[in-house]
């Protein structure tokens, strides 16, 4: 398997409408001790309260580019990026993948907005 491309992939989908609407999907993606700081300074600090939240979201799209994979060990890995999101703007953001039993879940993400220049 390609790592890179396998990873590079759920973020993507994580970051489609469809996905973020599937609480039964975004259960499988998100590990039970899922935590979030996200790039508006909110702090999710549970799985559950990451789908909750996600349920009530006006939707906007994204794309990713500079996308990196960094193994921290055989079965962790961090992936960072910049995130193009139309009408609000750049942010970097990092997860932290773990793969169990043969699949991969996002443990941790973080998102920080890039300063307008």
């Amino acid at each position: 398997m390609d790592l890179h491309a396998h990873l590079f992939g759920l973020e993507q989908a994580l970051q489609q409408s469809a996905t973020r609407s599937d609480t039964r999907r975004l259960a499988r993606l998100l590990a039970d001790d899922f935590v979030e700081f996200g790039a508006s300074g909110h702090v999710w600090g549970s799985k559950a309260e990451v789908i909750d939240g996600l349920q009530d979201e006006v939707f906007s799209a994204r794309s990713m580019t500079e996308f990196v994979v960094k193994m921290l060990s055989e079965h962790v890995a961090l992936v960072t990026y910049r995130c193009h999101r139309n009408g609000v703007g750049t942010s970097l953001r990092s997860s932290v993948w773990r793969a169990e039993e043969g699949q991969w879940q996002m443990v941790f993400h973080q998102g920080t907005p890039l300063a307008v220049d």
